[in-house]
């Protein structure tokens, strides 16, 4: 090996057992445990645990609130992802316009939700969304609007904590698309006024194309983070109404420490991992064919 390859390998090596520790080994752990009826009798003693190959797995697609959560989780992603997309870019937009005034302050106004803890928040939100009592339905009866039930009806309950998230992550992102903005060459919006572009095709033909690459890697961070649902159901509606707003990680978690099925969870968590994992790699293979990465 050239003394360059090798002072390569050992500069990378702290990063490499950093992610062996805490990637590598929970998720060949998860493996291991989706193979064996690990509950709360294996976890009293060892010798009560049981290699039962695949059998969590083939249980796991027999069971109908699997395919429930599944759905649920696909369904909070088809919808959130985008829609987060979406109002990250506006707002980036926005901050990074030349009449703005007050940057910093907006920035960090919009930025705050990020930082803030996010099962108080939940927390607020359920009493903002409250039938009765909640400010969202006070508004709406000024308006002549009769109460909705946003998280006792199962057609609002997963809407109404995609809101919740879009608003609470949303801020990350519109970092990251800012700093993407900033990077665009300024001539290039000069030449294309002087051509006679609208706005809306200087967006269209410079901003977005130029913002490829980050809306990417935003693509990628955003899809795995929206696949691992968990603290928004659990603090404001514990999966229902009639299940509606049960995840994937919801239902894991239920499995784990609910039931002590820790087999069955482990199952579930490498499930979720391959899904995560195919999902990303798919992004990644349409940003190469793209020449975005």
């Amino acid at each position: 090996m050239k003394r360059g390859a090798l002072a390569g390998w050992l500069f990378a090596a702290p990063a490499l057992i950093v992610l062996l520790v805490f990637f590598g080994v929970p998720v060949l752990s998860a493996l291991a445990l989706s193979l064996t009826d690990f509950d709360l009798y294996a976890l009293a003693d060892a010798r009560n645990l049981r290699f039962i190959g695949l059998d969590n797995y083939i249980d796991l697609l027999q069971t109908p609130i699997f395919w429930k959560s599944l759905g649920n989780t696909f369904y909070f992603v088809l919808i959130g992802v985008p829609l987060s997309i979406a109002v990250s870019l506006a707002a980036a937009l926005l901050l990074n316009a030349p009449a703005a005034r007050c940057k910093a302050l907006f920035r960090t106004a919009l930025f705050a939700p990020v930082v803030t803890t996010l099962v108080a928040v939940a927390v607020i939100w359920r009493y903002l969304f409250h039938t009765r009592y909640g400010l969202v339905n006070w508004g709406l009866g000024h308006l002549g609007i009769h109460p909705v039930d946003w998280l006792g009806d199962p057609h609002w309950a997963m809407p109404t904590i995609m809101l919740f998230a879009v608003w609470k992550n949303f801020g990350y992102n519109m970092v990251i698309f800012l700093a993407g903005l900033q990077a665009i060459p300024r001539d290039l919006y000069e030449a294309a006024r002087i051509d006679g572009a609208s706005r809306w095709q200087q967006l269209l033909h410079i901003t977005v194309p130029m913002l490829g690459p980050v809306l990417l890697v935003v693509g990628v961070i955003t899809i795995s983070g929206y696949f691992q649902l968990f603290a928004e159901p659990y603090v404001m509606t514990r999966g229902d109404p009639l299940q509606s707003t049960v995840s994937v990680l919801y239902f894991m978690f239920e499995e784990g420490f609910k039931w002590w099925n820790l087999g069955r969870a482990s199952a579930v968590a490498f499930l979720l991992f391959l899904i995560i994992l195919a999902v990303t790699t798919l992004l990644l293979h349409f940003g190469r064919r793209r020449h975005l990465i």
